[in-house]
């Protein structure tokens, strides 16, 4: 390995590094504040190596990675938002009891495994990113917040993400026998070379998507999704939510792009299918919720439909387009979901999760700033204007438009207008004028600091979306 590709890959190298570091740090003296300081200085510093990797790429660091401006971009994503929910995580356990010195390191490996995902042009790099990933979010879950409901949840995430791995195996297992060929060029070249698909190579597709469709809790792959997001403490639930599924779904979007899987309609259909069902299903589970972090897992089913169907329309307009409109909006629900997780996040407490509805009522009058940032998380979720959410959401309607899917755009307006209901209703409850007191602020001072960060981004982007958009259009030259 020459010197460009160790450079190529620092941001993973140092993220492994700053994993070791923190492990290393606890068989030395066991100090939370410490595991999550050094933690932050490792993500601070793997961010700032992307601007020296960018100068390398486009790079095939090794035969399993691939490093340009596509996965750059998303590692800079997942890296954020990594951050961003390690700053939630200090506030929420520093002052619960046990030894939670392990926390930041079980985000790192975890994070580590999403930007191997992102960088990943071969089924191997893909598999051992997937695992690394869903092995440390096994363990997070089951973080003894509430011993019962938590355990349980983790225990239906290693049940279900052990029979998605099976899928996804026996996918690659079939495109194998067939194309003699891990790597996504090679199994695009033998696509290419062919009139029409084996019924080999669609089936083993067909597993993978069964397989990421559990990781992304589409729908019928979603049950696990609002027990694992309600038994997960919150601010391991947003990283669930974000990084997770992102790098998931960025790996989905270059492996289809790559093998020219575009190029034949029963994939699509498929997913036009779990799109639609995606959709309607996700938003009319969430109306019937009283429970906040139910209620977000069922609305992130949803906005993984609303992707869906940016995605689909790769096959009838230009990957550029495609890559712009999921990258853009993918960025929109990290900030959002992050955002509205870390709300929750600030409101609990050690001896309770705030996440029954009637948590928030009379908030406006109790903590107005919680509230308004509340609010505008969720009025982004809905897509209304001046936030980063209707940018995002505009992209998926101009998607479905161009690439005529009109089945699609129907569903799409219909899960809009059933998702603003919910999310309005949760604003009403915050409105409402409640006796007594009000409650006084705690001081997380960290989670407050990320909170405003994450509200001035979703505002600029929603008013000022044309630096962000440039670089995304830079990012989707790389795909092209």
């Amino acid at each position: 390995m020459n010197s460009n590709q160790l450079i190529a890959l620092a941001p993973i190298i140092t993220i492994a590094v700053t994993a070791v570091a923190v492990m290393l740090s606890i068989a030395v003296r066991r100090n939370f504040i410490l595991s999550c300081g050094i933690a932050a200085v490792g993500i601070v510093i793997a961010l700032s190596t992307l601007g020296i990797a960018s100068r390398e790429s486009p790079v095939r660091a090794t035969l399993l990675i691939l490093v340009d401006a596509y996965s750059l971009f998303y590692m800079a994503l997942l890296l954020s938002g990594g951050l961003a929910v390690l700053g939630f995580c200090y506030d929420y356990f520093k002052e619960r009891e046990g030894e939670n010195e392990e926390l930041p390191l079980l985000l790192l490996t975890a994070l580590l495994g999403g930007l191997v995902l992102v960088g990943s042009s071969h089924f191997a790099s893909f598999f051992i990113g997937l695992e690394i990933l869903s092995i440390s979010l096994f363990v997070l879950i089951g973080y003894p917040l509430n011993q019962s409901r938590s355990l349980e949840a983790a225990v239906k995430y290693l049940i279900l993400s052990g029979v998605s791995s099976a899928f996804l195996l026996m996918g690659m297992a079939l495109i194998y026998s067939q194309c003699g060929e891990l790597h996504f060029s090679g199994i695009g070249g033998y696509m290419t070379s062919r009139d029409n698909i084996s019924a080999m190579v669609l089936s083993g597709t067909l597993l993978i998507v069964v397989g990421l469709g559990f990781k992304l809790s589409l729908v019928p792959f979603h049950l696990w999704t609002p027990d694992v997001y309600e038994g997960a403490p919150a601010p391991v639930t947003a990283f669930i939510a974000t990084v997770s599924k992102g790098a998931v779904f960025a790996l989905l979007l270059r492996y289809f792009i790559t093998t020219y899987s575009y190029d034949y309609t029963p994939l699509l259909t498929v997913f036009s299918v779990i799109a639609g069902l995606s959709i309607l299903g996700g938003n009319l589970l969430a109306l019937l919720q009283n429970n906040v972090k139910r209620l977000l897992a069922y609305s992130s089913i949803a906005h993984m439909g609303y992707l869906l169907v940016a995605f689909i329309a790769g096959g009838g307009v230009s990957s550029m387009w495609v890559v712009e409109s999921v990258s853009f909006y993918l960025l929109a629900y990290f900030i959002t979901t992050i955002g509205a997780f870390g709300v929750v996040s600030v409101l609990s407490t050690p001896q309770t999760e705030a996440d029954d509805i009637s948590c928030y009522r009379g908030l406006f009058w109790r903590r107005p700033w919680l509230a308004a940032t509340f609010t505008l998380m969720l009025l982004s979720l809905a897509g209304i204007p001046l936030t980063a959410g209707f940018i995002g959401k505009f992209y998926i309607f101009t998607s479905a438009a161009d690439g005529r899917l009109w089945g699609l755009l129907f569903a799409v307006i219909v899960g809009s207008g059933l998702g603003l209901y919910y999310y309005l209703r949760i604003i009403v409850v915050m409105s409402m004028n409640v006796d007594g007191a009000a409650i006084k602020p705690a001081h997380d001072w960290v989670s407050t600091a990320i909170l405003a960060v994450l509200t001035m981004l979703l505002v600029w982007f929603g008013i000022y979306p044309g630096l962000l958009v440039n670089v995304i259009q830079s990012v989707s030259y790389a795909m092209e």
